[in-house]
């Protein structure tokens, strides 16, 4: 019932429950508050960013790129989740935080899409790299312009995928 609750299974009459497929406006538009609600957070992070919060987001990078390297799937999402979560803790707004990662939730599924190609695995390495830089740089702007070019390859790879099979939609 929890996962229902969330969005991410639908039960069907006499058939049991199945992951719930989005449609590409459904992923447009949480995709778009996503990016609202990420840009909040890393505009309000206090700054400078204490060093054993820098440590930590650079552990989590090795670990996502070991993973990636590695062809790790399950580690390189879980690495990759801890990364954002501990990203976006860096804000202070609980309530942030938790709308952020309820609307990530939804759309888990949606990431194996960009994941499936090396060159987007690649760019979320690099920007994970280039946000650890601006943050201990206390570069705002530049935060806020990484954090919206990393949320693009996933929606846009899933898009692609659901309109090759099922057709333009939207």
């Amino acid at each position: 019932f929890e996962l229902e609750k969330k969005g991410l299974v639908e039960r069907v009459p006499n058939r049991g429950a199945t992951v719930r497929g989005l449609t590409p406006r459904e992923v447009r538009e949480i995709y778009a508050v996503r990016e609202e609600l990420e840009v909040m957070a890393v505009g309000i992070i206090p700054f400078p960013i204490a060093s054993h919060d820098i440590d930590r987001l650079e552990e989590l990078q090795r670990e996502h790129a070991a993973a990636i390297g590695g062809g790790d799937l399950l580690t390189m999402f879980y690495s990759n989740l801890r990364f954002h979560q501990v990203l976006f803790g860096l804000c202070g707004n609980a309530c942030l935080i938790e709308t952020i990662d309820l609307l990530a939730q939804k759309v888990h599924g949606i990431r194996s899409y960009a994941n499936a190609f090396p060159e987007s695995l690649d760019g979320a390495r690099r920007d994970h790299v280039e946000m650890i830089r601006a943050l201990r740089s206390s570069r705002r702007e530049e935060l806020i312009a990484l954090t919206r070019r990393h949320l693009r390859p996933s929606p846009e790879a899933y898009i692609k995928a659901y309109e090759r099979r099922f057709g333009k939609a939207d």
